[in-house]
C-alpha cells in the first residue's frame, strides 16, 4: 500500500505516476481477442463449442446445454427466500423508477423561417448483455443493465453467462426473470461478444453489448465496437474515499475494502486532512481483511494497488480527485456539498457519511455500471440513452425553402459540390 503527503517534494512525481497507472489487459489480450473474434466469425456456433469446453470446462453438445429456459429462470425466483426476493424486488423497483426519468422527449417544433425541425428517439431492436460468471457472477449487474434497455423499450434482450462447470446462479437466473431477460445462453468471454456481435448459427445478433466482464470481455467489446454499439470499455473497479478526521475508521476502512474485493487489480484511495485517521485506516484495514472471506483478493488489491493520501487541507481533494477521475468517490465530510461542487470528473459521487458506496451498487437506484481508468472525464454511466438512438427530420414548404435556400446554394458551390447545389436551385426555378 502507497502512503502519501502532498507536502513531499517528490508528491507531484509520483502522483502523476499514479494517475498514469494503466491496471487493464495489455498487447498479448488484444491479440488473442483478435484471433477468437475472426474464429467466432468464420467458425460460429463450432467455435463457441471449443472455447465453452475449453475455458469453462461446458458442453454444448446437446440443445440443452446452450440455453437456459424463461421456466428455469422463473422457477430459480419463485425459490428464493422471501426476504432475498423482496430484496431484488426493492433494487428492481428503484432502478427502474430511476431510470424511467432519464427517457427522452421527442421534439418538434416551426422555427421563424417556416421550418419544421425536431427530432425522435428510438430504443434498438435487440440488446445483449454481458453478465460474468464464476468469481464475478451478480445479479445486481444483471438488473443494472437489463432493467434500463427494457425502460428504453428494447424489444429483445439476450444474456450471455458463462456456466463453469455447468454450474448456473441460481440469483442470476431469478433476476433475468425479475427484469424481463427474453434469452440467456450459457457462454461467455469473448467468444460470447463475438457471437453477440455478428451472430451464429443459432445466436441472432444484437445491436448494442452492455455490461462488465474480465478483461478478454472488455477488449472483445473495444474490438467490436462499430460492427456494435457499446456501453464503454470497463476496467478494474475503483473508489476513492475523501474523508476528514470525524470519520469512523472502521468504516472508511470497510469502503475501501468493498472494491478491493472485486478484483486483484482493483483500486482503492483514500485523501484525508487527518494523519491519526490515515493511520487508523491502515490498521484497521489489516482487522478487517482477517475477517473477509474474500481476503485473498482484496489483500492483493490493497497491497498492490491501495493508497492513502494525507493533504494539509481537504480543499486540495477536488483537484486530485479530478486528476483521478474514479469511477466510485465517497466524500465522508459534514458539509459534502462544498467538495462536491468541486468534482468534475467522477463515475458517480456518494455524499455524507451515510452513504457507502455498496449501496449504489445495489438499490440507490443510479446505475452502478461506470467508467473506470479515468475515462470519467468523458464518459458517463450506462443510461438508458446506451439503449437509444436519436432521429432527427426535417421539413420545408416553398417559402421556406425560398428563405434558406440561396444560402444552401452559395455554400455548396463554395464545396464544389455542384450537384447539392442543383437539388436546390431546382426546386426554386433557379
Amino acid at each position: 500500500m502507497l502512503r502519501l503527503r502532498t507536502d513531499q517534494p517528490d508528491f507531484d512525481k509520483t502522483f502523476a505516476r499514479l494517475v498514469r497507472d494503466r491496471r487493464e489487459s495489455g498487447e498479448d489480450v488484444a491479440h488473442q481477442v483478435t484471433r477468437i473474434i475472426e474464429d467466432v466469425r468464420t467458425r460460429g456456433d463450432a467455435a463457441l463449442l471449443e472455447y465453452s469446453n475449453r475455458f469453462d470446462n461446458h458442453s454444448l453438445n446437446e440443445p440443452d446445454e446452450w440455453t437456459i429456459s424463461p421456466d428455469a429462470c422463473r422457477a430459480a425466483f419463485d425459490d428464493l427466500k422471501p426476504d432475498l426476493r423482496a430484496a431484488l424486488e426493492l433494487a428492481a423497483q428503484r432502478i427502474a423508477a430511476y431510470h424511467e426519468a432519464q427517457l427522452p422527449e421527442d421534439r418538434d417544433y416551426t422555427d421563424e423561417a417556416g421550418i419544421r425541425l425536431g427530432a425522435k428517439w428510438r430504443a434498438v431492436d435487440a440488446a445483449g448483455l454481458y453478465v460474468p460468471g464464476g468469481r464475478a457472477a451478480y445479479p445486481s449487474s444483471l438488473l443494472m443493465n437489463a432493467i434500463p434497455a427494457k425502460v428504453a423499450g428494447v424489444e429483445r434482450l439476450v444474456v450471455v453467462t458463462p456456466t463453469p462447470n455447468g454450474k448456473t446462479n441460481p440469483l442470476v437466473l431469478a433476476a433475468a426473470h425479475l427484469a424481463g431477460v427474453d434469452e440467456v445462453w450459457r457462454i461467455g468471454g469473448a467468444h460470447a461478444v463475438a457471437a453477440l456481435a455478428y451472430g451464429t448459427q443459432k445466436i441472432r445478433p444484437v445491436d448494442v453489448i452492455t455490461g462488465p466482464g474480465n478483461a478478454w470481455v472488455a477488449e472483445a467489446k473495444r474490438q467490436l465496437y462499430g460492427v456494435v454499439g457499446i456501453d464503454m470499455v470497463a476496467g478494474p473497479s475503483e473508489i476513492l474515499v475523501i474523508a476528514d478526521g470525524r470519520n469512523d475508521a472502521e468504516w472508511i476502512a470497510a469502503d475501501l475494502l468493498s472494491q478491493a474485493e472485486h478484483d486483484p487489480q482493483s483500486q482503492s484511495i483514500l485523501i484525508t486532512d487527518d494523519p491519526v485517521l490515515a493511520d487508523s485506516v491502515a490498521d484497521r484495514v489489516g482487522v478487517e481483511l482477517a475477517m473477509l472471506p474474500s481476503a485473498k483478493v482484496a489483500s492483493e488489491s490493497w497491497s498492490t494497488h491501495g493508497v492513502i493520501i494525507e493533504v494539509s487541507s481537504l480543499d486540495e481533494a477536488p483537484a486530485l480527485a479530478n486528476a483521478l477521475a474514479a469511477e466510485h468517490v465517497e466524500i465522508a465530510t459534514d458539509d459534502p456539498e462544498t467538495l462536491f461542487s468541486q468534482i468534475r470528473h467522477a463515475g458517480s459521487v456518494f455524499l455524507g457519511r451515510y452513504t457507502p458506496e455498496a449501496v449504489g451498487d445495489y438499490v440507490a437506484g443510479p446505475n452502478h455500471v461506470l467508467p473506470t481508468g479515468r475515462r470519467a472525464r468523458f464518459a458517463s454511466g450506462l443510461s438508458v440513452l446506451d439503449f437509444m438512438k436519436r432521429t432527427s427530420f426535417i421539413q420545408l414548404g416553398e417559402d421556406a425553402l425560398k428563405a434558406v435556400g440561396p444560402a444552401a446554394i452559395a455554400l455548396a458551390e463554395a464545396e464544389g459540390l455542384p450537384a447539392h447545389a442543383r437539388s436546390i436551385e431546382a426546386r426554386l426555378g433557379i
